[in-house]
């Protein structure tokens, strides 16, 4: 017998999948904080330390199709909305303690994602020692382009990284220069917690972190992977 319930759920958040008619389905977003040295340098910290990890809810995806531009709707309570551009690993074996020797085949396929941040708001949670939520996993606070399946996406651990905003660079480095690697994350992060399919982890942003405003359009790119084109509106 079908289950019912109270009100009608909300449809399943998924991503395009390159070649593929089928659509990846989004289980958990897990993000890496401060996983490149020039930008934990920005944020006013230095050196390599133990990798640590925040969440945004599954409905916090924009899903942006190649060669389309997605919309995210500039959020309420902040005037300092900052860019983060990140490679995204998306999860199709799960798994509890995986060790970084055999991380690599838990991961299906990669995608570009921006990791929207209310900065204003997660330095006041910070000075009080408070949760980040409010700054980071507000609603559409995670555009992601298509996922690419791992075997066609290249030397993806050697990729260049790189954001545009309205033209002009502000984000350039590359994914070999991750202080912990795709395999290490999930190495620490399976630690923590069990991962599912659908899961995707945020990887981490280089440097050049800044604010847009309502109008700017955002153009993401990790080589190998389709373009993110995402505008502020």
């Amino acid at each position: 017998m079908a289950s019912e319930y109270v009100f009608t759920p909300s449809a399943t958040v998924s991503l395009p999948v390159v070649g593929r008619a089928a659509r990846f389905p989004v289980h958990r977003i897990y993000c890496v904080g401060r996983n490149y040295e020039e930008h934990a340098k920005e944020m006013g910290f230095t050196g390599r330390e133990p990798p640590f990890f925040f969440m945004k809810p599954a409905d916090a995806v924009v899903a942006v199709d190649a060669d389309q531009t997605g919309t995210m709707a500039y959020p309420t309570l902040t005037k300092n909305l900052h860019h983060e551009i990140e490679l995204v690993a998306a999860i199709g074996t799960g798994g509890k303690n995986i060790k970084a020797a055999d991380a690599m085949k838990h991961i299906f396929g990669y995608a570009v994602g921006l990791d929207m941040t209310r900065r204003d708001l997660q330095g006041d949670m910070k000075k009080q020692g408070r949760p980040w939520d409010i700054g980071k996993s507000f609603e559409q606070s995670a555009p992601t382009g298509p996922i690419v399946p791992a075997a066609q996406a290249g030397d993806i651990e050697h990729a260049e990284i790189s954001l545009q905003v309205n033209g002009q660079h502000r984000q350039r480095s590359n994914v070999s220069k991750l202080i912990w690697n795709m395999a290490e994350t999930i190495e620490h992060l399976s630690a923590a917690w069990e991962l599912q399919p659908g899961d995707l982890i945020f990887t981490g942003t280089p440097e050049g972190v800044a604010a847009v405003v309502a109008g700017d359009t955002l153009v993401g790119q990790v080589a190998g992977l389709p373009t993110l084109t995402v505008k502020v509106v």
